[in-house]
């Protein structure tokens, strides 16, 4: 087992990384920018190291300062939570080449799923079922480009193979929009990714949004650990996620999960990861594989009692897997409310000092924080200061003991998203379960892209 750990990362994940390493008996190493100086997790950790002022890309995105940092407090394994470097296979391969350990799958592996092109192919040779569309990247055969669409049918979906975090892809609904929408997304994805590659897909029309959670040794051994949903979303980012995904029968479950499990095999997968599918009627179909841990990983955790960011520490120490397919058990239900920092209904980022800052508690109440009262949320960041997630015998009992936590919960000094967690908990079609990912932008009104 690892002596030292640096954790790259900042917020919430850097607690919860840290919190598994202490029960694990592994010192931890936080790194900083100048704007985090006085958070909870640098204070609470081993060791600190500043790695740059407040601008990501000067600190928690500047790899020779994260590594320098490894180096001089004599860590043997980073972790690098989610966002910032958790995806990018350069700073995997360059943390490995340093003579530690990254705590995630090796660079070669992400860099197959980083690529939405490749990871598709990936997943058709696994046998995992993938959206109908292009085989492969688009050319500049306008005429093929049209054929393919064609025959996929209208709406079609151009996305970009460097993709993600919902840019880089656009809705054609006719021909004639066809080659000036593949054009226009090329031009944006050499802008935001550096990689002009698109592909099309079948636009699916009210689809959910389902993950498949998995474990993977460096053993050959792997384990799905059931679904989330995670449809309820703006703009592509998820709000809330629950597990497991309403109206998902064991037998189906057990057929996308197995596919899965047997896909981290084939391509020497590591650590945690997730499969992210669309789901319409009765069928999957994949988009891309999350080759990190996830924000919403806590729901998953709180229905199989296995702790995922510690799992990755072992994984990454070269354990094998002691939990079999057979004893991984659903038990219950649980809900996230991603807790952010912005107005509840047009979502302009609210940052600044927390005033007062009270969290729920009773049954069945987890939350996942690095905010306390006199907090001062900076600008720099992502808006999410913490996660209140519920869990019962039930997802009736759940989403009534989230309601009980979301009441009792009290910030002030900033504005937040609780008003909207509380309507959506009360939301009719949410407590019917089902709904789709395009649910709450047509709810609140905004135009879907």
């Amino acid at each position: 087992m690892f002596d030292k750990v640096l954790i790259a990362n900042r917020g919430e994940i850097a607690l919860r990384i840290q919190r598994a390493c202490r029960e694990l008996g592994i010192k931890t190493v936080a790194v900083h920018s100048e704007a985090d100086r006085e958070t909870k997790y640098v204070k609470l950790a081993d060791e600190s190291v500043c790695i740059g002022p407040a601008p990501s890309a000067q600190s928690y995105l500047n790899i020779p300062a994260v590594i320098s940092a490894a180096e001089v407090t004599d860590a043997e394994a980073i972790h690098p939570g989610y966002g910032f470097l958790s995806e990018n296979a350069d700073f995997a391969e360059r943390v490995e080449q340093s003579g530690f350990t990254f705590i995630g799958p090796r660079a070669e592996t992400i860099r197959l799923m980083g690529d939405k092109v490749s990871a598709k192919d990936t997943m058709k040779a696994a046998g995992v079922p993938c959206v109908p569309g292009s085989d492969g990247a688009l050319s500049d055969d306008a005429d093929e480009n049209l054929r393919i669409a064609k025959e996929v049918g209208y709406p079609v979906i151009i996305k970009a193979a460097g993709g993600g975090g919902g840019r880089g892809m656009r809705v054609v609904h006719t021909e004639a929009a066809l080659l000036n929408a593949i054009s226009m997304t090329k031009t944006e994805a050499h802008g935001a990714f550096g990689n002009a590659m698109v592909y099309m897909e079948k636009f699916l029309e009210q689809p959910r949004h389902i993950e498949i959670q998995v474990l993977a040794d460096q053993h050959g051994n792997a384990i799905y650990l059931g679904e989330r949903d995670c449809s309820m979303q703006r703009r592509h980012q998820k709000v809330l996620e629950e597990a497991p995904a309403f109206g998902i029968s064991d037998k189906l479950r057990e057929k996308i999960g197995t596919a899965c499990a047997e896909a981290c095999k084939r391509i020497n997968y590591r650590g945690a990861g997730t499969f992210e599918f669309l789901y319409e009627n009765g069928e999957f179909y994949f988009i891309e594989m999350n080759t990190r841990v996830q924000v919403e990983h806590p729901v998953t955790e709180m229905i199989t009692g296995i702790d995922i960011v510690k799992q990755q520490i072992l994984i990454a120490a070269g354990e094998k897997l002691h939990i079999s397919q057979k004893n991984v058990k659903l038990s219950g239900h649980s809900i996230e409310c991603r807790i952010n920092a912005e107005d509840p209904f047009n979502f302009v980022p609210s940052p600044g000092r927390l005033t007062t800052f009270h969290m729920p508690g009773g049954p069945g109440i987890r939350v996942d924080t690095h905010a306390y009262q006199g907090y001062l949320v900076p600008p720099n960041y992502d808006s999410m200061i913490g996660k209140l997630i519920a869990y019962g015998d039930t997802r009736e009992q759940a989403i009534a003991r989230m309601q009980i936590a979301l009441s009792e919960m009290v910030i002030e000094g900033i504005k937040t998203n609780v008003a909207l967690h509380k309507e959506l908990m009360a939301d009719t079609a949410f407590r019917q379960g089902g709904t789709s990912i395009h649910y709450l932008e047509h709810k609140l009104g905004i135009a879907t892209k």
